[in-house]
């Protein structure tokens, strides 16, 4: 684990531990975490954030393949509080997935001890809070899995790796917000771009007389650098691209990919690339990294921050590099069909990612699930998907499964929208364990909605405008579609994904767009394996669960 050394809350000790007098191949690692306030000033108004261990964004998980992480959290926060680890598995653990269907939240001034591994990936995630609209506010920080030594990465050790968290930004509290969303008002346009919680560089003279604080990037010349970033926003879709340098993509939420350059790339909320990056220029001055607002035009300024290199001798020159057009969802879906998997390197295990001949599987279920803007639902503004608006019980639905609380949710989430009125529920999809299931998700909002999947990655085979159709599977990758967590469904078109439920437990299944998921646009996936099996049963009920609901009278 890299930590400063400034920051000496970031605890972290390995320990190999020995499991029935045998070295255990996969070591542990603690870490001691304080969620609180901070005051900050990202675009120039000082206000309040939320960081950890004292730092916004918070601070860089880093860990290998198949490492098992126990995690101290103490909420320094005046509300309830929950991380959730973007894109990790949670392989028959979903106990530990930090989402309002699986966990009772860990009340203000207590803590509450993760304890997961990071079984069978590799990869560039984050984590962020996931509850009570606090994503807005921080609390997001980088996850990096390594591969193990046995397992060769497809390319050259990078000289040097660097996380970016790229984001719209608001300078109203996250408690201000959700009252602007949960009223008609909404949230509105952000008020700027921010790069690692820094606002733009005075790029043009009125941001020069605000004199917002700015990200600097330094770097070597000549040497190649892993930038990973991670769209930690909250609404809007961003263009990242560096001044005068190509993107190599090579992964994506843990899939190594075809390696192809690009000179810019459109990151979805709450998507995270990998890109190498060679400082191949002269060098002799500093150089621009733009990130910009996609398919909106009320955002006053994009984000831009400095790559230095140690020769620089002057400022960045000439204006910044251009983003695609601005309002072209066609240039966009196209360069997301070009993303591919790499089918020969391995990843987190030394068989090939091609190994997976998921095209050739036969699908067991089909779901379309349509979202559709924000409607009044018995006198509140809410969001469907499929016709149904998802609330929360006070009783998380995985605890209300483990000990047969009966009325708590129903296992009746429509396969398609029904012909009926619009309802507030707590329905769930009942999965099939090891079935391999179709998901078409159809965007009928006029905003990029991003969809994501605990507790796997899905192939993403197909994307197209209009509606989906029987015919429109003609159109799939059946071959080198990538895999991954959390995929764009663009306004007017659909997306469709493949998905294998090996992995059992009680999964969420959300718009990612913080607005959307606050009213209503998620469902749970139920997946119980039927028979006791050492292999693929779940973990059992953590010992130190918090208790809530109807289950409060356990709590010790």
């Amino acid at each position: 684990m890299r930590c400063s050394p400034v920051h000496l809350r970031c605890i972290s000790v390995v320990v190999f531990l020995s499991v029935t007098g045998t070295l255990a191949a996969d070591p542990y690692i603690f870490f001691d975490w304080t969620v609180s306030y901070l005051t900050a000033s990202p675009l120039g108004t000082r206000q309040q954030v939320i960081g950890i261990n004292g730092q916004f964004p918070g601070p860089i998980l880093n860990v290998t393949t198949n490492w098992n992480v126990v995690m101290n959290v103490k909420n320094n926060l005046d509300e309830p509080l929950l991380l959730t680890w973007n894109g990790i598995q949670q392989r028959k653990n979903s106990w530990q997935d930090g989402v309002l269907g699986t966990n009772c939240p860990i009340p203000a001034g207590w803590n509450w001890t993760y304890e997961f591994q990071v079984k069978d990936q590799i990869g560039s995630f984050f984590y962020f809070p996931s509850t009570n609209f606090q994503r807005a506010s921080g609390g997001y920080g980088g996850i990096i899995v390594n591969n193990r030594e046995i397992i060769p990465v497809p390319f050259a050790r990078p000289d040097g790796d660097v996380t970016l968290f790229i984001s719209d930004w608001y300078t109203k509290s996250h408690k201000k917000l959700r009252k602007d969303v949960e009223g008609k008002n909404g949230l509105g346009p952000p008020d700027g771009i921010v790069i690692n919680g820094f606002g733009p560089f005075p790029y043009t003279r009125e941001l020069a007389s605000n004199a917002i604080p700015f990200g600097t990037i330094n770097v070597e010349p000549g040497k190649t650098y892993r930038f990973r970033v991670h769209n930690s926003g909250i609404a809007t879709s961003l263009n990242f691209r560096i001044q005068n340098h190509n993107l190599l993509l090579v992964e994506t939420e843990g899939s190594y990919t075809v390696q192809q350059n690009y000179t810019n790339m459109d990151i979805h909320v709450g998507q995270s690339f990998s890109f190498l990056v060679t400082m191949d220029q002269s060098g002799s001055n500093d150089y621009y990294i733009v990130v910009s607002p996609r398919f909106v035009t009320s955002v006053k300024a994009s984000g831009v921050a400095i790559l230095r290199y140690s020769s620089s001798q002057g400022p960045a020159l000439g204006p910044l590099p251009d983003p695609p057009a601005e309002l072209d969802t066609f240039f966009s879906m196209n360069q997301a069909r070009s993303i591919r998997l790499n089918l020969s390197a391995g990843a987190a295990r030394p068989n090939p990612q091609g190994s997976f001949k998921y095209g050739q599987i036969t699908v067991t279920d089909v779901y379309v699930i349509v979202n559709r803007p924000p409607e009044m639902i018995e006198g509140r503004l809410r969001a469907t998907l499929n016709g149904i608006s998802y609330i929360p019980p006070s009783t998380p639905l995985k605890l209300a499964q483990q000990y047969n609380i009966s009325g708590v949710y129903k296992l009746d989430f429509p396969k398609r929208p029904m012909n009926r009125h619009p309802r507030v529920d707590t329905s769930v999809i009942n999965g099939t364990f090891k079935g391999f299931v179709e998901i078409i998700f159809q965007n009928s909002d006029t905003t990029v909605k991003s969809y994501h999947l605990d507790g796997y990655a899905f192939f993403v085979v197909g994307m197209d405008f209009g509606l989906w159709t029987e015919n429109s599977r003609s159109t799939y990758n059946k071959g080198d579609a990538v895999a991954r967590s959390t995929t764009q469904v663009y306004p007017g078109a659909w997306t469709a994904i493949l998905v294998s439920l090996d992995n059992a437990g009680m999964w969420n299944l959300r718009i990612d767009n913080l607005a959307s998921w606050y009213l209503g646009q998620e469902v749970y996936l139920s997946v119980v394996n039927p028979e006791v099996d050492m292999d693929s049963s779940e973990n059992s009920v953590p010992g130190n669960s918090i208790y809530c609901g109807r289950l409060s009278p356990l709590q010790k």
